[in-house]
């Protein structure tokens, strides 16, 4: 059969993120299949058919946006109740709804997690590991068209979170079978890398086996790297050194391996980092609503200008209580500014960079996707900009990563195929979704027992 070809035609601005970061105006793109076959004016595309013509005028389009850390499976269902002040006891309340919850949960409100995602542009995304039921997600996977990286986290040192603990040996194996079970599933839309939780909860034997299962297998390795001064000291006296120079001493980082949040580290840190080709994500949502301090203490400019490829992330939807890409981009556009007093600190165009081309690099997939070019997966996201958010429209790049969000998304195209159009999910009954995944949350707190009431009364 032959395959199919959508021309998207004399858009206003085409934002390429090409190598020569070009913007195209009037400019049109030919899929065919699933893959970019041509970009460029209107006028020189203008005599090729298409099976389908998605008229342009007055849109924007990107790449499809990449978060990179995004736990997406269980959060849906008990979002937003947890109180800002929670602390120390947030993330063992988490895993106890996590480890609750069932196959039939876990695909509802991972379903509903992607509509949000892919409904406001994000096209690609990395699962951290906490999905469970991965059988029954991944028809979440297929029925929504996106682009995923999966794992299974793991941890063989006990913890205060509520992590299961298994064995070294068992982590491993747990690891390994996710990886050979998924890894290139769904025509390779669905990857599988291993995900050890953290240094902190793994023991040596662990990170090094996952590095040498990523390497094994042409995959990837992610923890959370997110190092609080208590766990950076307790690093120190463990080890003699602190938590990225441990990992190097392991040989647990290079190109394969992408650590998340990025909080706690030191200029020596981000040297390593640099040195080792090792990647990273920071996820701004949550270290802000989580009072991390990343504005006073992080150190992204300087992972940038040091080339450590850094992607945007998101967390999960009930500690930043929003999984939207385009609000990572603006905030990495706009807190460095203020926190270094410098309006030269990251860039509008190095945030959309580490939306799209390097957020793919961090994901080791910038062969593939993060720019509109030839020969590469046709993940693209479109923007209605009559709109007042997007006006007046001189600098498209300015204009989309301080004006805009993902309201203003029109039609998002993933692999070649069109999952959203006109503002909405083509694949699913949206309104259906979210009233079962309302009914769902309000079982999984009855039965744990888990629930924070408003402060304010419900009368």
């Amino acid at each position: 059969m032959a395959e199919t070809s959508i021309k998207i035609e004399g858009a206003r601005f085409v934002l390429t993120v090409d190598p020569q970061r070009r913007i195209i105006q009037d400019g049109s793109v030919l899929i065919r299949g699933n893959r970019i076959e041509r970009v460029g004016k209107a006028s020189e595309l203008a005599g090729i058919p298409a099976d389908r013509v998605i008229d342009a005028r007055e849109m924007v389009v990107t790449p499809g946006f990449c978060n990179c850390h995004m736990h997406i499976s269980y959060a849906h269902a008990a979002r937003g109740i947890f109180p800002d002040d929670l602390g120390p006891e947030y993330l063992p309340n988490v895993f106890k709804l996590q480890a609750a919850m069932t196959a039939e949960e876990e695909y509802h409100t991972s379903l509903l997690g992607i509509t949000e995602l892919l409904r406001y542009g994000t096209t690609c995304f990395l699962d951290p590991g906490s999905t469970k039921h991965l059988d029954a997600c991944m028809e979440a996977y297929r029925q929504s068209g996106c682009r995923i990286i999966v794992g299974w986290h793991v941890a063989d040192r006990p913890n205060p979170i509520n992590l299961p603990v298994s064995s070294t040996g068992q982590a491993i194996t747990q690891m390994e079978r996710v990886i050979q079970d998924y890894n290139w599933s769904l025509d390779g839309r669905v990857k599988a890398w291993a995900m050890p939780f953290s240094w902190e909860f793994s023991t040596p034997e662990l990170l090094i086996a996952a590095k040498a299962l990523a390497e094994r297998y042409g995959t990837g390795l992610t923890l959370h790297h997110n190092n609080s001064t208590a766990s950076v000291q307790h690093c120190i006296e463990l080890h003699g050194m602190r938590p990225t120079a441990y990992l190097e001493r392991l040989g647990a980082v290079g190109p394969q391996v992408l650590l998340a949040h990025l909080l706690g580290l030191d200029q020596s840190e981000v040297e390593i980092m640099a040195r080792t080709g090792t990647k990273g994500v920071v996820c701004p949502t949550a270290a802000l609503k989580g009072g991390a301090g990343m504005t006073n203490t992080g150190l992204l400019p300087e992972m940038l200008d040091l080339g450590v490829a850094v992607g945007l992330g998101t967390d999960a939807g009930n500690n930043s209580n929003l999984i939207e890409t385009m609000r990572s981009m603006y905030l990495v556009a706009v807190l460095y500014k203020d926190a270094r007093e410098n309006t030269s600190a990251v860039p509008a165009e190095t945030a959309l960079e580490m939306a799209t081309i390097m957020g793919a690099k961090a994901l080791g997939l910038e062969d593939e996707i993060g720019s509109i070019e030839p020969g590469k997966k046709a993940d693209l996201v479109l923007f209605d900009t009559k709109r007042p958010e997007w006006r007046n429209l001189f600098n498209p790049v300015n204009n989309l990563v301080y004006n805009a969000d993902g309201r203003s998304v029109h039609t998002v195209i993933v692999d070649g195929r069109v999952v959203v159009e006109g503002h909405q999910a083509q694949f699913v009954d949206e309104g259906e979704l979210i009233r079962k995944v309302q009914e769902l949350g309000e079982q999984l707190m009855s039965r744990t027992g888990v629930s924070f009431p408003s402060r304010w009364p419900m009368v």
